[in-house]
């Protein structure tokens, strides 16, 4: 009788243990810029890095953001990424924007000393796990972006 009832905690115990699972947890996505490249036309070609810091995979649907040196608005991405970024992992897409006159001619300014700029990238982010429903995320970020040797019209 005893061995019948340790079997059947046994089994009990094990039923519990597979009830649980991973925990799904949605988490505020972080963007930043990987790299800009300054085109033969005037035109950057902008990489965005995007963050998912959740524990399930998020699939980003669109991006409005804001890019403004130290001395004020320098261009706008406007895109719609369509990537899926797996649980805390990080992606990039590639927009190619128009900058602001005084945006350009901040960046031709720092790109002939040969110096790197500090930006910041705010506006919105739009992501949802794959299997549920979007939504809209704030992106603040303030870095830096310095020339890259050897890449004439390359900041990272």
């Amino acid at each position: 009788m005893n061995l019948r009832h340790a079997l059947i905690a046994a089994a009990v115990l094990a039923l519990a243990a597979c009830s649980g699972g991973p925990v799904k947890r949605v988490s505020e996505p972080a963007a930043g810029i990987q790299q800009l490249t300054v085109r033969a036309d005037g035109r950057w070609d902008v990489v965005v890095r995007l963050d998912n810091f959740s524990s399930v995979p998020m699939r980003f649907t669109s991006a409005k953001l804001d890019i403004a040196f130290d001395n004020g608005p320098a261009a706008t991405v406007q895109a719609q990424p369509g990537i899926s970024i797996g649980p805390e992992s990080a992606d990039v897409f590639t927009a190619t924007l128009t900058p602001l006159p005084a945006g350009r001619a901040r960046l031709a300014n720092a790109l002939a000393d040969g110096q790197g700029l500090n930006y910041t990238l705010g506006g919105t982010v739009d992501a949802g796990p794959e299997d549920g429903k979007s939504r809209s995320y704030k992106i603040e970020r303030k870095s830096a972006l310095s020339p890259v040797p050897g890449l004439p019209g390359v900041l990272r």
